[in-house]
C-alpha cells in the first residue's frame, strides 16, 4: 500500500473519446468504493486489471473503514479510509485531506447518495458513473460520463464497464492478497492438519438470505460425527454472537466458535485452509473465491443473478444463482413432517 502521495496536476489531458480513453494512461485515477466485502473483492479484480494496464498509474482508493483491512494488503494504491457513519464530520475530513489534489479519473462504484457526498469532495477532470438507469439515488447528479448501459448484469461485469469505457477491455480475474504471517499462523492453530474442516460464517447482513440457527446446528453435528473439524466464524455484531452462541449450545459434536474473535485477514487465511465453507451470500462467500480450495456453499433462499457469488471452473467465473444443498439431515431436524418440501428441496 502507497503510504503517501503528491498532489496531482489540476491541467489534465485525460479525456473520453467515443468511448475510449485517451492513448496515453491517466497519470492519477482515483476508485470510490466504500463497501461492503463482496463488492470490495469485485473492485480488487478491476483494480488489479488498470494496474497491469497502467503501470505508471498513481491509483488512490477511497473506502471504508473496515472493508480497509482486506484492501490495506493490496500494494500500489494508496487507501484514504472514511468512517460511514461520520456524517459532515467525516466528509469535513476528507475534504481537508484532498485539498490541492486533482485525479485525471474518479470512478464513482457505489450508487448512494452517501457514496455521491464523497464523491462530491473529490476533484477529478472526469467523474465516471453508471449509466442514468442505474444511477439511482441522483447518483447520475455527481459525475460527468457514463459507462455503457446493460440490462441483468452482474455486478462484477458492471465493475469492469467502468475499465471499458476508459478503453480497457482486458480482464485479469486476480484476488491474490498477500496475507501477513500473522494472519496465516491463525489459521494454522485452528486447522493445523489435513483433517478436514467445515467453516460456518452463518449470517448476511440482508437477514432475508440467513438460514435458522437450528439448520446450521444440524450441519455442524452431522460433519462433526463424520470426522471434521467445525469451525464458527463471523463479525462481532450482536445477531452474529447469538446465532453463533446458540448453533455451539445446540451442537452435539465439538465445535470452536470464533465469531467476534479475527480480523479480516485471518478470516481470509482460515479460509484458504478450510475444505468447505457454508454461509448464505456474504462477504466470506466472495472472499472464498480467492482461494483455490474447491467447495464454497451459497444457502438459499435464490440470490439475484446480480450480485450472485462467483467461483472459477475451468478458466471462468461461474455465478451461483440458485444454490441447491442436499444436508437432509438439517431439513430432517428443522422441518419435521414437511415430505413434499423435503422432495422439492
Amino acid at each position: 500500500m502507497i503510504t503517501s502521495h503528491s498532489s496531482c496536476d489540476p491541467r489534465s489531458n485525460f479525456t473520453l473519446v467515443n468511448g475510449s480513453s485517451h492513448p496515453s494512461s491517466p497519470r492519477s485515477l482515483c476508485i470510490l468504493r466504500l463497501s461492503a466485502i463482496g463488492d470490495i473483492c469485485h473492485v480488487i479484480a478491476v483494480l488489479r486489471t488498470l494496474q497491469h494496464v497502467w503501470p505508471t498509474t498513481q491509483f488512490t482508493w477511497i473506502i471504508g473503514q473496515p472493508e480497509a483491512q482486506l484492501a490495506s494488503l493490496l500494494d500500489g494504491v494508496e487507501l484514504i479510509t472514511v468512517d460511514k457513519r461520520g456524517g459532515l464530520k467525516a466528509l469535513k475530513e476528507l475534504r481537508a485531506r484532498l485539498a490541492g489534489r486533482n485525479f485525471d479519473v474518479l470512478l464513482h462504484m457505489q450508487i448512494s447518495l452517501r457514496a455521491s457526498l464523497v464523491a462530491s469532495q473529490v476533484r477529478a477532470h472526469v467523474k465516471l458513473g453508471f449509466d442514468r438507469g442505474r444511477a439511482r439515488e441522483l447518483q447520475w447528479m455527481f459525475t460527468n460520463a457514463r459507462i455503457a448501459a446493460r440490462a441483468r448484469e452482474h455486478v462484477l461485469d458492471s465493475f469492469f464497464g467502468f475499465a471499458e469505457k476508459l478503453g480497457v477491455r482486458e480482464r485479469l480475474l486476480r484476488w491474490d492478497i498477500p496475507l501477513p504471517d500473522e494472519a496465516h499462523s491463525y489459521a494454522a492453530r485452528l486447522i493445523p492438519d489435513g483433517r478436514p474442516a467445515l467453516v460456518i460464517s452463518p449470517c448476511s447482513r440482508h437477514t432475508l438470505r440467513n438460514w435458522s440457527a437450528a439448520r446450521y446446528s444440524a450441519v455442524a453435528e452431522y460433519a462433526g460425527r463424520r470426522g471434521m473439524r467445525v469451525i464458527l466464524a463471523g463479525g462481532r455484531s450482536a445477531p452474529e454472537r447469538e446465532i453463533g452462541a446458540e448453533i455451539q449450545a445446540t451442537v452435539r459434536a465439538p465445535i470452536v466458535n470464533q465469531i467476534g474473535k479475527d480480523t479480516l485477514p485471518q478470516l481470509l487465511a482460515l479460509l484458504e485452509r478450510a475444505t468447505v465453507l457454508l454461509a448464505p451470500d456474504s462477504g466470506p462467500v466472495h472472499m472464498r473465491r480467492w482461494s483455490a480450495r474447491p467447495s464454497s456453499v451459497s444457502m438459499p433462499p435464490p440470490i439475484p443473478i446480480a450480485a450472485a457469488p462467483t467461483f472459477r471452473a475451468n478458466g471462468a467465473l461461474i455465478a451461483i444463482h440458485r444454490p441447491r444443498i442436499a444436508f437432509a439431515a438439517a431439513r430432517r431436524r428443522s422441518c419435521p413432517g414437511r415430505r413434499r418440501s423435503r422432495r422439492r428441496a
